[in-house]
């Protein structure tokens, strides 16, 4: 069984936000996959439609493989660098704003 490999790194949403809709494509096949992020109502749903297009592309050149037999087997989002801002608040006072970043590991598996 083959597993093909993609990553989107630095993804400048948050990875609370990019695991909501990388939860609903686990384990689904990729045609499902591909058609839910085409409507998923959620900001990921294109960096995620990207990548899952780049995973089906390693697949067709790299291995061979077409994509009616493969399926997500793997969806990996980790925290990546935080950007950390500042919002000035009342009485002289700063609040720190966190700009968080995700690192996506989407990993396909061959039926």
């Amino acid at each position: 069984m083959k597993e093909i490999p993609a990553k989107l790194n630095y993804l400048r949403i948050s990875p609370r936000k990019v695991r909501a809709v990388a939860d609903a494509i686990k384990g689904k096949s990729v045609v499902w996959a591909g058609e839910y992020l085409k409507v998923a109502p959620r900001t990921p749903r294109s960096p995620l439609e990207k990548l899952l297009k780049s995973a089906i592309a390693n697949a067709k050149h790299n291995f061979g493989v077409s994509a009616d037999k493969l399926f997500v087997k793997e969806v990996r989002v980790d925290a990546g660098p935080t950007l950390k801002r500042v919002m000035p608040r009342a009485f002289g006072r700063a609040y720190q704003i966190k700009k968080r970043s995700s690192h996506v590991t989407l990993v396909l598996g061959e039926k």
